[in-house]
């Protein structure tokens, strides 16, 4: 009802004397208002005349301005007359009068997540007392308060506060801040709109920490809060004194110049920035007092603040699709700190913070501590084996020495790829079939170390005990393995090793992360460490990580109507233009997707630039997340479990890959379908094997051609190796395959 108020404030605050019939056009075309609603306004208005109670956002009328106010009133009343019952007043369920009224973000569906996780708010719902759009069909423009008022506008409906956030947090993690008729709009989530007051961005931040409410709980009882995040859409941009593009000097700087104009106002009103300065995720901040933070982040999609590769389109949607997009990420992930590298890396330390508070001393006081099962708060150095080429620790090799795999731990996901053979050539189609969300499968339940490590000379393995191992794995012979518990005979010059990215047999020692090693074992190999890197202080660090993405998957994936419990053929049916039903959420789950993998990427993160010599220390040698070791028994694990489905497969059906991309495999067969190939028995597939499905480690159909394609763009190329599951997806091949 605040928005009908407001709609007689805004004329009280004219004074424009108007005839009756041009008042009416005022009210029903400026503010879309209807009969009933105006009755409403005034109903309670009368109640509230005599008494002027104020709000926070609207002060109390005095002597003439009192008896105007009073005037208008009467004026409306005559225009409109009230209903004959004071109880029947309705809210409208109609269309708005204005066509030129913006989409008002609508509610997405409430996902299935556990209810015991912390800090889980209702999916798709508005953060804490947000709004959603309930009855009209097309929303209303929302309404504007008088320049003086900063307070919200929110759709017909009112929903209340069913996620237990904070108060302070009730209008949403973020907002997307537009400028409309020259006034700036910040857009939150579940449809809600406020009024901007802010004329540059030293008071824009000022007023975000102050009357916003914008922000999002912690996710983790140690934790921290989610800062605010403002979005800029280019008009706002422009509003503030930024540049809507930045010059190519900018762009490789990644920020403004020290000296901009904008850096000197936010220097002169005390304000900080980090040292990533003010670039497309630019960190504003004053240093903290006591438990109170006070820091605003900004997002600017005109300077590639969203990558396209991860959020397409986004930066070109509307302020209010915008929001409700990255409202839905956020809510579902967590408020957006970077890029999805960032984000995904920064999900890890918020869910494990470095510190707790400790218990009371004997003065009472409490005081910061480690917390048990994070990686602390400071770094600590890798093994000699995992670090990557240009670490501090290699300094002393000479200048071009070249690492072979008994000295450089090298734990990459899989591309291999092979010859038809005659029967494959016979075979009518190429199938390509893709783990769902493979690297974020590989993480759940994997023991990775949360400590320096130990060198141990001549170890027993022991497959509980994360670390790297210097082992021969070569005697391990892929014609004959254990499957299970039982031996079975493999053609094993159709499959890829399990222990090389290229699927090459190992010659002698090298190098390996726990899960392969384990996985030889588990193929009924002995296996005789010759040196170890272990990590005695270890646990499952990535779990909590992983059930946060893989809740914002499936629930996202349940939205585009893909639910977790179909059966193959509808799998397969729900998967085909998923994409196209709701082209906003599809983004979404391509987020969800690189901040997997841009996490996991971002642990072992190599220097950018910065001026940087091999043998320094980069940057990101200085955070406690930067662990390449914990990268290397993920995709480790998540090689073995592709290969481990492979020979299931081979050893039930016969079938073996041609090609192998990371999480694609690729089949040789006479059908068009995974379900032409992959054995299921009464709707159940191979115990072990492919199973199609949504979840996370489950496979998708990926893509379909024939195998005269496969062998012409091999022979094309001249590459009788070409991976064509590189390809299959949409059969285009524009170069000659090089492994990138």
């Amino acid at each position: 009802m605040s928005e009908l108020f407001d709609a007689v404030d805004a004329l009280v605050a004219s004074r424009s004397p108007l005839p009756p019939a041009e008042e009416r056009k005022r009210l029903r075309v400026a503010h879309g208002l209807t009969l009933d609603e105006v009755a409403a306004a005034l109903k309670i208005r009368r109640a509230t005349v005599s008494g002027w109670e104020s709000s926070k956002t609207r002060t109390e009328p005095r002597g003439p301005e009192r008896e105007a106010y009073a005037r208008l009133l009467d004026r409306l009343a005559e225009l409109y007359p009230a209903p004959s019952s004071a109880d029947e007043v309705t809210t409208p369920t109609g269309p708005a009068t204005r066509s030129d009224a913006p989409p008002a973000v609508n509610a997405l569906p409430a996902p299935s997540v556990d209810s015991g996780s912390e800090a889980e708010s209702t999916v798709g719902e508005p953060h804490p007392t947000a709004v959603v759009v309930t009855a009209p069909e097309v929303p209303r423009r929302p309404l504007r308060a008088p320049a003086a008022s900063s307070g919200p506008r929110r759709p017909s409906g009112r929903r209340e506060n069913t996620t237990g956030s904070p108060a302070r947090f009730e209008h949403g993690p973020l907002a997307v801040v537009d400028v409309e008729d020259g006034q700036a709009l910040a857009y939150c989530t579940g449809g809600l709109v406020l009024d901007v007051p802010a004329k540059s961005i030293p008071a824009l931040v000022d007023w975000t920490l102050r009357e916003a409410k914008l922000g999002q709980p912690k996710l983790s009882g140690p934790g921290k809060d989610a800062d605010p995040l403002l979005v800029l859409t280019k008009a706002a941009l422009e509003r503030y004194g930024l540049p809507v593009v930045l010059t190519d000097e900018e762009r490789l700087a990644g920020r403004l110049p020290e000296n901009h104009k904008i850096v000197r106002q936010l220097a002169r009103a005390e304000w900080k920035l980090t040292k990533r300065g003010f670039g497309p995720w630019a960190r504003i901040y004053r240093p903290a007092q006591g438990s109170e933070r006070a820091c605003v982040q900004l997002c600017i999609p005109s300077w590639n603040a969203l990558d396209t590769r991860h959020w397409s389109d986004a930066g070109e949607l509307q302020p209010a699709d915008l929001a409700r997009l990255l409202g839905v990420y956020a809510s579902r992930v967590m408020t957006p700190r970077g890029s999805t590298a960032v984000t995904g890396l920064e999900l890890m330390t918020s869910l494990h913070p470095p510190t707790r508070a400790s218990g009371a001393d004997a003065d009472g006081k409490r005081h910061s501590e480690h917390n048990p099962g994070s990686l602390g708060k400071d770094p600590v150095d890798c093994a000699p084996c995992e670090a990557p080429d240009g670490h501090p620790l290699l300094r002393d090799l000479p200048r071009f020495h070249v690492r072979g795999p008994g000295e450089k731990l090298f734990e990459e996901a899989y591309d291999w790829a092979r010859p038809l053979t005659d029967a494959e050539c016979l075979r009518r189609n190429l199938v390509g079939i893709d783990v769902n969300m493979a690297f974020a499968a590989g993480a759940n339940g994997l023991v990775v170390g949360t400590s320096a490590p130990t060198r141990v000379g001549k170890p027993v393995f022991d497959p509980k005990l994360p670390g790297s191992w210097l082992v021969d794995l070569s005697h391990v012979d892929l014609s004959r393995v254990k499957s299970g518990k039982e031996w079975v005979e493999l053609d094993g010059d159709l499959l890829p090793s399990p222990f090389t990215p290229k699927g090459e047999t190992p010659t002698g020692p090298a190098w390996y992360a726990t899960p392969t090693v384990a996985y030889a074992v588990e193929l009924g190999y002995e296996v005789a460490p010759i040196e170890a890197w272990v990590r005695y202080e270890n646990g499952r660090y990535l779990d909590g990580w992983y059930s946060r993405l893989r809740d914002a998957y499936l629930a996202t994936m349940a939205d585009l109507g893909v639910g977790a419990d179909l059966p193959p053929a509808d799998f397969l049916t729900a998967m085909a233009g998923y994409r196209q039903r709701d082209p906003q959420l599809a983004i979404v789950v391509s987020a969800i997707k690189a901040t997997v993998k841009g996490g996991l990427g971002k642990l072992r993160e190599r220097p950018r630039g910065e001026g940087w010599r091999p043998g320094e220390p980069w940057r990101a040698l200085a955070r406690p997340t930067w662990r390449p070791d914990i990268r290397a028994a993920v995709i480790s694990r998540t090689r073995i479990n592709m290969h481990r489905k492979i020979v299931k497969h081979a050893a039930f059906t016969g079938q073996y890959p041609v090609a192998i991309l990371s999480d694609c495999a690729v089949y040789a067969v006479d059908g068009e379908s995974p379900l032409d190939f992959l054995p299921y028995r009464a709707g159940k597939p191979l115990p072990g094997g492919f199973k199609l499905g949504v979840n996370p480690g489950l496979v998708k159909h990926e893509g379909t051609q024939d195998v005269l394609w496969g062998e012409g763009v091999r022979e094309q190329f001249h590459a009788p190796e070409l991976n064509l599951a590189r390809y299959i997806k949409d059969g285009t091949v524009t170069d000659v395959d090089n492994g990138e």
